[in-house]
């Protein structure tokens, strides 16, 4: 063995010598014709080919997509196979992520191909200043598979590892909710359209109080939307479907979108349109949100003034004249106090339904209203709020939902009582779960149902009393109405 050594030494030895004599004293056309002649019978007699994956593509060094996907694919189906690996951690979580370490190499099948995926890195010889450190050490996968599979890896093999490993990234990821900022922040150094925080509303469809009818109807429809992707692209629509949520206050709106969020695992783009300067800017904010999310508008009918602007506008021209005569650092306060947002209705409906919107994908829109009727028929029709959901008062269904939430209760003879009062009474779901929260350790079920009774009779005497007011009211309007037309 240690002659074996010895003799391995000296035909290494020898070699580097023939190499640098090689480099140094034969002419660079030569050598370069030479390593030409090589490199061609090298590739004829290897039966392999090998194709690589950098991390940053692009002339501003974009981290690639794909290379992200084969990162999350190796790190959930090769970290088993690999002897070496790097531990690390996602930021907001205290579990550790295994990948594969520098220069490890894993093999993987698929239909009955082998191949051979390994990590590996550039790092540059000399010291350079640079504004993107991050981009000096250049790492890149290398797959190398058998030439006769060439047709199998790069037409099925290669989608299947992207589609794996953004599924994976989808499964794994942390839900966001997003705020739109205002456009004088969008510019500057690490400056963006949107801040978020973490997405973590527990409130789920199991949680909801509604009837239990209803939310698997509307379970259902969110199910079949989101495996509808070939379905929507084979009738020539955009994938997208829009929800009108409407009802009183109290009645469970936004604890409806935090449910469907969590039943779809999609983000939430909660969107302030009194922030949005005009209809460029909206298009924009609609452009820069991702896919698999849901846009929210809470209380439209109170966000903007879609229908009286042009009112305004006629108004403002008819007033031009008299402000002439104002001095005009008075007249540019007055004007900055009165400013609105220019976004139209029209700018509206092509945020939802118009070319625009059929930029990305999977992607639900959400309308809130406490006022169905102040709405544009235009704003709401079918194909842009494709489906329509009533959120009103508090039923029986509803009822025993919270009251197995708040107060682990699934059957007590109350329940027969605060039956027939709710069909008596009307009271926001809301409203039940505070009187059904007990308020210390000594309040029992029994305690918080009856403080429930008393609630609804409080509230049906005060309906009454209202009513026998408005009655009332019109009574002596109807009086004076009459009067009135007696002495004309």
């Amino acid at each position: 063995m240690q002659d074996l050594f010895i003799q391995l030494s000296s035909a290494v030895g020898g070699l580097m010598i023939i190499m640098a004599l090689f480099r140094d004293h034969f002419p660079p056309q030569l050598r370069d014709l030479l390593e030409k002649y090589t490199s061609k019978l090298v590739r004829l007699l290897y039966p392999y080919i090998e194709i690589t994956f950098p991390e940053y593509t692009g002339e501003w060094f974009k981290k690639s997509d794909v290379y992200t996907a084969i990162q999350n694919y190796l790190t959930e189906k090769a970290t088993m196979r690999a002897k070496k690996l790097k531990a690390d951690t996602i930021k907001g979580s205290q579990s550790l992520i295994l990948t594969m370490a520098d220069n490890e190499e894993v093999t993987d099948k698929f239909q009955g191909a082998k191949l051979w995926w390994s990590s590996n890195k550039i790092v540059p010889r000399g010291m350079s200043l640079s504004f993107y450190p991050a981009t000096e050490e250049r790492r890149f996968y290398r797959l190398t598979f058998h030439k006769r599979h060439r047709d199998l890896i790069t037409d099925t093999y290669i989608k299947h590892v992207v589609n794996e490993g953004k599924a994976i990234a989808m499964k794994n990821r942390q839900r966001k909710l997003f705020t739109n900022t205002p456009s004088g922040n969008w510019s500057g150094y690490k400056s963006t359209k949107w801040n978020h925080v973490v997405f973590e509303h527990p409130a789920t469809f199991d949680t909801l109080a509604m009837e239990p009818k209803k939310k698997q109807e509307i379970m259902s429809d969110l199910k079949k939307f989101s495996e509808g992707k070939e379905y929507y692209k084979k009738i020539g629509k955009a994938w997208k479907r829009g929800y009108l949520l409407y009802g009183p206050p109290g009645t469970g709106k936004s604890t409806m979108i935090a449910a469907m969020a969590n039943f779809m695992s999609y983000d939430v783009y909660d969107l302030e349109l009194t922030t949005v300067k005009d209809n460029s800017e909206l298009r924009k904010l609609l452009i820069d949100t991702s896919g698999k999310s849901i846009i929210v508008i809470e209380d439209i009918d109170c966000s903007l003034d879609l229908t009286g602007q042009r009112k305004k506008a006629k108004k403002k021209k008819e007033d031009d004249k008299d402000e002439e005569g104002k001095d005009p650092a008075k007249k540019m306060k007055e004007e900055e106090e009165t400013k609105e947002s220019k976004v139209t209705l029209s700018g509206l409906l092509n945020f939802i339904d118009g070319i625009w919107s059929a930029c990305g994908g999977e992607r639900i829109i959400i309308f809130t209203t406490n006022f169905f009727d102040k709405l544009d028929p235009a704003l709401i029709r079918r194909g842009r709020m494709d489906k329509h959901i009533e959120m009103s008062y508090c039923c029986l269904e509803a009822f025993k939902v919270l009251a197995n939430n708040y107060l682990d209760v699934e059957s007590h003879p109350l329940f027969g009582t605060i039956e027939a009062m709710l069909k008596e009474t009307n009271m926001t779901p809301a409203d039940v779960a505070e009187n059904l929260m007990p308020k210390s350790s000594t309040e029992t079920p029994e305690t918080c149902l009856r403080s429930l009774i008393n609630a609804l009779e409080e509230a049906k005497e005060e309906a009454a009393r209202k009513k026998a007011e408005e009655e009332e009211e019109a009574k002596k309007k109807a009086e004076e109405e009459e009067e009135a037309k007696k002495k004309s």
